[in-house]
């Protein structure tokens, strides 16, 4: 199940998420994060441009440990102004790596506007510098248009207890039978599933109910927030990898030790009668 986990980099280049009261990662912490990420059987990093100094700390990693190699997925930023095969390059360079697993447009937005684009990633794939081309998406409409094009290997896209099958069941089938492969991120909301639901934060107060029943459904089956949220991703069949991200190599072990909690047909059907009914507040990047 570790082999189906990918490792998010953003924390270690950037401030991020709504439970970090850290701040971004130290590159010592970083390098250990990685170590043992890698000894534990995750095979593939995920990061960006727009990550910070993200691709810098793999690469230090991959210098100190040669013999240590992720496979990495990267995301062009949202404003594409330069030759991608020139930023490929670069990003090789600054990885420390041969090949990319998989270079995604960071956004839908930057998906559609790069339509003129696909030459330069076509060549890039014949010279054997990226092995997949993919897009991150948000919205439902944004997977079905993106799903069409034959020439997009991944679709990264949110999956979570709130962002759940009710929401996107029926198009991860259809996205499977179009022979893509499937990555969702947002396993844990950037830690919101961690909250007090009393806290005074806008989008906990606007989620106060589901997180209620969260509470409820965990302490009703005796389970970790995080072994529920995990496995309600992992073992959902349309499913190829799941994205994690972490603060402290003592959460990275936490979320491994999670992937030892096998969720009940029963305890699936108490998460899928949560209905967000404002999407908005499924969005990290609207949050205030």
């Amino acid at each position: 199940m570790n082999r189906k986990l990918i490792l998010g980099t953003v924390q270690m280049g950037l401030n991020y998420g709504i439970n970090n009261t850290t701040g971004k990662v130290s590159l010592d912490d970083s390098l250990e994060i990685l170590e043992y990420a890698y000894d534990m059987g995750i095979e593939i990093l995920d990061s960006a441009e727009a990550y910070g100094n993200a691709h810098q700390v793999i690469g230090i990693f991959h210098k100190k440990y040669p013999t240590k190699k992720f496979k990495i997925i990267t995301k062009l930023p949202n404003q594409l102004d330069a030759n991608i095969v020139e930023k490929v390059d670069n990003y090789l360079k600054e990885l420390k790596v041969k090949k990319l697993h998989a270079l995604l447009f960071h956004s839908f937005s930057s998906y559609k506007s790069s339509s003129k684009k696909f030459d330069d990633l076509r060549k890039l794939k014949f010279d054997q510098k990226i092995k997949n081309i993919g897009v991150s998406v948000y919205t439902n409409a944004e997977i079905e248009e993106v799903i069409l094009n034959e020439e997009i290997d991944i679709v990264q896209l949110p999956f979570n207890l709130f962002d759940n099958i009710n929401l996107r069941g029926e198009l991860l089938d259809k996205a499977k039978s179009k022979g893509k492969t499937i990555h969702t991120r947002s396993a844990l909301l950037q830690g919101l599933f961690f909250k007090d639901v009393n806290e005074q934060n806008e989008t906990v107060r606007s989620l106060k109910t589901e997180l209620i029943l969260l509470a409820d459904i965990t302490r009703k089956h005796n389970v970790s927030i995080s072994q529920l949220a995990l496995s309600y991703c992992l073992q959902q069949n349309t499913i190829d990898n799941v994205l994690i991200g972490v603060d402290s190599i003592e959460q990275l072990k936490d979320n491994i030790h999670s992937l030892n909690y096998k969720i009940r047909p029963e305890v699936i059907d108490e998460i899928n009668t949560i209905n967000v009914n404002n999407l908005d507040l499924l969005n990290p990047s609207l949050w205030n």
